[in-house]
């Protein structure tokens, strides 16, 4: 798991790409952004939930402090931390 805590700053804006039913649950880092892996089926907001799980440990925040604000369907999301 890569460290993120840089990026933990109120009302950021963290764009990722997400690749469900992924062999691990990883989140990395690239040169075209952050990627996060989850093991989950997209079905019913699992996917969605394992991903603010990951992106929160990494980030170092409660859960509850990120917020999906664009791709709740897409494969491409952007949260914003509160």
């Amino acid at each position: 798991m890569i460290d993120l805590t840089h990026l933990a700053h109120p009302g950021a804006e963290i764009a990722v790409r997400v690749t469900p039913k992924a062999s691990r649950n990883a989140v990395l880092a690239g040169e075209e952004g952050l990627r996060v892996y989850v093991t989950v089926v997209p079905e019913d907001g699992k996917a969605n939930a394992a991903v603010v799980k990951l992106l929160a440990k990494a980030l170092g925040v409660a859960k509850t402090r990120l917020v999906l604000i664009r791709g709740a369907t897409s494969r491409d999301k952007v949260f914003r931390l509160e």
